[in-house]
């Protein structure tokens, strides 16, 4: 395993900055959708303690608890600021500030003045907008914060190839920020596409919701009180899904001497196309183990073996989560 510190990292694509391969997710630090914080001082201190576990970036976003996630990443930071780079996100109206220009130049100096810094290091489209604001012209804005010297470098999230194209004339695209897991790997094709343009990939819920940590029993998903009840468990298959995978990585697991959560992570950054993976938590020991997954090597035949088992899981799949992935997405927009 890793010594805290000395973490992988990469570029993220061609003119990104190095980061490490396990970045912190500040989603839960929200206090909304994962249920409340238990006090503020946990949450700054599970955040201070991914930056002493090694990681070098921080994932928020303006929705992220309407403003509090931010709020409490940038108090994390603020004696520290040189050892943390700021990603964030802005989301179309009305759960976000909105796509128009003006709407995004607002929502990038709100983003500023609640993390408490000069300059964001990299800012991201939430989620593509249904409200008919044309992307030529928010992308368009997104460029000139880059210009002005308010942003470093610009991205998008939840975005397919025809989105991230016409982007793309306009101004280079530096990362994509998508879901993708063994338990979601759809994206593939896209993810590694994404990697030969030089577009950078940031894979969120790496951990199928923390659902593939191993963490719950069968009977334990009673206990689950958070987004996750109505948008995952309500469906048998895919909790199906879940355990097959776990049962298939378990043996890998132990054989490696390494949990579950990390098994799941290193696969996660393994996979080609991708940069780095999010890890979010409230806890500063899990937040430790998860650092450590960003140095855990694995070979190609433990790979393939990840692979194989994954393969026939994935064939458990039906059409539904594909054809439904964008409203899956905009129903989980303010939250994801």
């Amino acid at each position: 395993m890793c010594l805290y510190g000395d973490m992988r990292e990469r570029r993220l694509g061609t003119h990104g900055p190095q980061i490490t391969v396990i970045g912190f997710g500040a989603w839960e630090a929200g206090g909304d959708a994962w249920g409340p914080n238990e006090s503020e001082s946990s949450v700054v201190g599970a955040i201070r303690a991914s930056l002493d576990a090694g990681m070098s970036w921080i994932d928020t976003a303006e929705v992220y608890g309407q403003g509090v996630s931010e709020t409490l990443v940038g108090k994390a930071v603020a004696d520290r600021r040189d050892s943390a780079l700021l990603f964030t996100k802005v989301a179309p109206s009305p759960e976000g500030t909105g796509f128009r220009p003006e709407e995004v130049r607002r929502a990038a100096e709100a983003s500023l003045g609640r993390l408490g810094v000069d300059v964001l290091d990299l800012y991201q489209l939430h989620w593509p907008d249904g409200s008919g604001v044309p992307l030529e012209e928010t992308w368009g804005a997104m460029a000139g914060l880059v210009e002005a010297g308010t942003v470093r470098w610009i991205g998008v999230s939840n975005f397919d190839r025809e989105l991230i194209e016409r982007c793309r004339a306009i101004h280079h695209v530096d990362s994509l920020q998508q879901e993708f897991s063994p338990l979601v790997p759809e994206d593939r094709d896209l993810i590694r596409w994404c990697g030969e343009i030089g577009t950078g990939v940031l894979s969120y819920s790496p951990l199928g919701a923390g659902l593939l940590t191993g963490r719950y029993t069968r009977e334990g998903l009673a206990t689950i009180d958070d987004w996750r009840r109505d948008e995952l468990l309500g469906d048998a298959g895919h909790v199906d899904r879940v355990f097959a995978l776990i049962e298939g990585m378990r043996p890998v697991a132990e054989e490696l001497g390494v949990s579950l959560a990390q098994l799941a992570l290193a696969w996660n950054w393994h996979q080609p196309g991708v940069t780095a993976a999010i890890a979010g938590s409230r806890s500063a020991s899990h937040v430790k183990a998860n650092a450590e997954a960003g140095d855990l090597g694995l070979d190609e035949a433990t790979l393939a073996r990840l692979d194989a088992f994954k393969g026939s899981v994935a064939g458990l799949l039906t059409n539904r989560l594909r054809l439904e992935h964008l409203s899956r997405d905009q129903a989980r927009r303010a939250i994801v």
